[in-house]
């Protein structure tokens, strides 16, 4: 375990949990760099006894992981802690991760080895999500009841974030466009979903 403390430009608590050591160090300096206090952890195990006296604020996931992977970190780190950002790093997709993900109401997914341009954004974005006004965490109008099981054909080879993204347009198509509709579909919240559909209109996709 590793910290780096910036007071210069206070931002959040970040629990790093990378098992290649080389990404891990190249993690902590880049994001204690940008005024974050940073922890790091080697597993997923490491990371739950690190949070119990770092108090994470953003938890930043490989998913490949020696015994437990990412998200089941992550749902573990979450049941002490329910307002905990993530941001999930992936280097192969998966249907069932992908839908997992959105349950769990990932900040971003990056593709390793990710640009850190990329990866500052997607802090940026989960720091917002942590101010007192509109935490993530609590859900607009109630939790949704329905999960969609629906298939996401080529999975193979993409990115989590691009199987995530091709499910959700697919859904909201489906529905004709209705957010509420297509929330309830996904069991996700309208606040996440509509955090997720601004990040694909940034990327230039269009909605229906």
């Amino acid at each position: 375990m590793s910290e780096v403390v910036i007071p210069i430009r206070p931002q959040g608590r970040v629990l790093i949990v990378e098992d290649e050591p080389r990404m891990r160090d190249l993690l902590v300096r880049a994001i204690g760099g940008w005024g974050f206090t940073v922890t790091s952890a080697r597993s997923g195990e490491e990371a739950l006894r690190v949070a119990e006296t770092a108090g994470p604020e953003i938890a930043l996931l490989d998913l490949n992981l020696p015994g437990a992977d990412g998200l089941e970190t992550l749902t573990r780190l979450r049941e002490k802690r329910p307002h905990l950002q993530a941001i999930v790093l992936t280097g192969f997709a998966s249907v069932e991760a992908a839908r997992t993900a959105m349950h769990l109401d990932v900040v971003e997914f990056l593709t390793k080895p990710c640009h850190l341009g990329e990866l500052e954004q997607a802090l940026d974005r989960a720091m917002r999500r942590l101010a007192p006004a509109s935490p993530a965490a609590k859900d607009e109008g109630g939790d949704a009841v329905a999960t969609s099981h629906s298939p996401v054909p080529g999975a193979e080879g993409m990115t989590l974030h691009d199987v995530e993204r091709q499910h959700i347009l697919a859904v909201l198509e489906r529905n004709a466009g209705n957010r509420t509709a297509t929330a309830v579909e996904l069991g996700i919240s309208r606040r996440t979903l509509y955090y997720k559909l601004e990040a694909y209109q940034n990327e230039g996709f269009k909605l229906p």
